[in-house]
């Protein structure tokens, strides 16, 4: 036998390992365990830190002189010397809150994902899972002692700092970044906190905030500047849109400034004690391998990895958007929608490039008073009309590039509204993956078909159609997903083209049902999340259409969405009523009538006959 056909000791044991695993534990712990070891198994020669240069670009060896500079390059990365440093809040009278409950911590502790890197106190999740009734009132205790006196142990305030390897060169500190762990017990307090913050600060949030909040997503977010696209071009209206990015956002929020946010939006008393003792002390380590650097104080930003921070952030965020609000916007119906924001993804919306600018620069401004920064060699301009029309947007005197793309949460969107090359994005993607399991996954004879097929559903198949619940079925888009799809099975089945086994078959034989089902009953479902927003909800403003319509357009677009007047509006409203109409079959409505029908109804129908 050659020897390039020859399979190593090494990567039988692998690929026999796997298949064991995935034969006798559930998906996701297999799944995960072979995602790991794909990625040991395929890196090579592990990067290490051994050696790093110095500030003054001379190259260090030693160790201990590399884990000084790791602690220099992060000390420095995590105080910024042009953002103001932590204070404490102002004492102000308020009411009382309850202490933390033994219920509380239990059902935190039950929540904790397995598997996690423990913080300096090597306290790994399973050890709190473990916990007995009398380990869980002790850590109730604990945290109480914590919420009375306003003051949290320093293993709590204190993180681990990681680096991690990105992209260049493996000797550049600034090539890597950083992770910060912390310990599970200040998580599960942190936690307990983050579910007595989130109800008092959720219902003075704007609509244009959409990230870490609940019964809210990426798509969403995604649906509106969809929908906005979409109906202004159909309707002839210009769309000038600003996609900005802010520098380091999470790293650079002054404490001080965040406890006065937190104070306007509901978060008074020991509460915002509590919050506050998490950063009074806090501090972090670098670790290389095995060694550790000396303490170093962090007086700026919101602490990575921990349950707080998101929401922190958000309120942050939302008051920033708010201070900056004017009367740019594009309407939409009777609504105006000048902005779009998950996180630190900032889009503003106008009608015009005046408008815009106007908005773009009070914006920065309220941004450079909050210690924010907009990046402009990241920030794009975009323009959405018949004609080619350019935008000219400033910050602090540098223009910002005017584009005819962009990617915004993992979507690409173009200056003419259209989904096609974001649907040839995602089929590249989804061949891109595949191309990385061929030979140790798809064609392979170690692993069964039903570990194959574990992968597919679970990497493959979400790779292909992220955010599916936005694109128009066309019979040319269903069957370049259908190709998409039987070029993976067909490999899995053994088989090719050449073979002429019709796709039903393959699918059959594999117990796989078609993935443009799968399409299908995600934009119905997505459509009954839509049906049961309240009426004030961002997403269901832009369903309505601008005004006026370009000449000679043609408004009917039967199938590709529905008026909010539909008479399934009433069942939408309800998901269990929502479903079972769906499963009748009949709705009255063209997109649902020439939708396939599930393979599983139609063989218990047959059943019960």
């Amino acid at each position: 036998m050659p020897s390039s056909s020859r399979k190593s000791p090494i990567k039988l044991g692998w690929l026999g390992g796997l298949r064991r695993q995935l034969r006798h534990t559930g998906r996701p712990s297999g799944l995960q365990l072979w995602w790991s070891r794909k990625q040991k198994l395929g890196r090579g020669k592990q990067l290490s830190a051994n050696t790093v240069y110095g500030g003054d670009g001379e190259l260090l060896v030693s160790t201990g002189d590399i884990v000084g500079r790791w602690k220099e390059y992060f000390k420095d990365l995590l105080n910024p010397t042009d953002t103001p440093s932590v204070e404490e809040p102002e004492a102000r009278d308020s009411e009382v809150d309850s202490f933390i409950t033994q219920a509380e911590v239990t059902e935190v502790v039950q929540q904790l994902l397995g598997g996690k890197a423990p913080g300096v106190d090597e306290i790994r999740p399973e050890y709190l899972k473990s916990l007995d009734v009398v380990g869980l009132s002790w850590l109730t205790r604990l945290g109480n002692i914590a919420w009375r006196s306003g003051t949290v142990p320093l293993n709590w305030a204190t993180g681990v700092v990681v680096p991690l390897f990105k992209k260049g060169d493996w000797r550049v500190c600034s090539n890597y970044r950083g992770i910060t762990l912390l310990s599970l017990p200040g998580k599960v307090y942190s936690r307990v906190l983050e579910r007595r913050v989130q109800p008092l600060v959720e219902p003075r949030i704007q609509e244009e905030q959409c990230g870490f909040r609940p019964s809210r997503g990426t798509l969403d977010q995604l649906y509106t500047p969809h929908r906005v696209l979409k109906g202004s071009w159909e309707f002839a209206q210009p769309v000038h849109m600003c996609f900005v990015d802010l520098e380091k956002t999470f790293d650079r929020v002054p404490r001080g400034i965040l406890w006065e946010v937190l104070w306007e939006y509901g978060v008074h008393g020991p509460l915002l004690r509590a919050v506050w003792s998490l950063y009074n002390r806090s501090r972090s380590l670098v670790r290389i391998a095995s060694c550790k650097s000396d303490l170093f104080p962090v007086h700026v930003g919101l602490r990575q990895g921990c349950s707080l921070s998101p929401v922190l952030f958000i309120v942050f965020m939302d008051r920033i958007s708010r201070r900056s609000q004017g009367l740019e916007g594009v309407r939409f119906g009777d609504h105006r929608i000048s902005s779009l924001i998950f996180a630190d993804d900032v889009v503003l919306l106008a009608s015009s490039g005046l408008d815009l600018q106007h908005a773009l620069g009070r914006f920065a401004a309220e941004c450079e008073a909050a210690g924010m920064r907009v990046s402009t060699s990241k920030s794009e301009a975009m323009v959405l009309d018949r004609k080619k029309v350019a935008c000219t947007l400033q910050v602090g005197g540098e223009v910002l590039p005017q584009v005819e793309e962009f990617k915004y949460l993992g979507v690409l969107f173009t200056s003419e509204g259209r989904m096609d090359r974001e649907i040839d994005r995602r089929i590249g993607a989804a061949a891109a993956v595949m191309r990385s399991m061929h030979r140790s996954v798809v064609v392979t004879k170690e692993l069964s078909q039903k570990a194959k097929l574990s992968i597919y559903q679970s990497i493959y198949a979400p790779t292909l159609t992220y955010g599916h619940e936005l694109w128009v079925m066309t019979e040319r888009v269903r069957s370049r997903i259908q190709a998409a799809e039987m070029s993976f099975l067909r490999r899995v089945a053994g088989r090719s083209l050449r073979d002429r086994v019709r796709s039903s078959v393959t699918r059959e034989e594999l117990g796989v049902e078609p993935l443009l089902l799968h399409i299908k009953r995600g934009q119905l479902r997505w459509l009954g999340h839509l049906f049961r927003m309240p009426p004030g909800r961002q997403e269901r403003c832009s369903g309505h259409a601008p005004p006026g319509r370009g000449p000679g357009e043609d408004p009917g677009h039967a199938g590709e969405t529905m008026s909010f007047g539909w008479p399934g509006n009433a069942l939408g409203s309800l998901r269990k009523s929502w479903r079972k109409w769906l499963g009748r079959g009949r709705s009255g409505h063209p997109y649902l009538d020439c939708c396939p029908r599930d393979p599983a109804l139609d063989k218990r129908k047959t059943m019960n006959e």
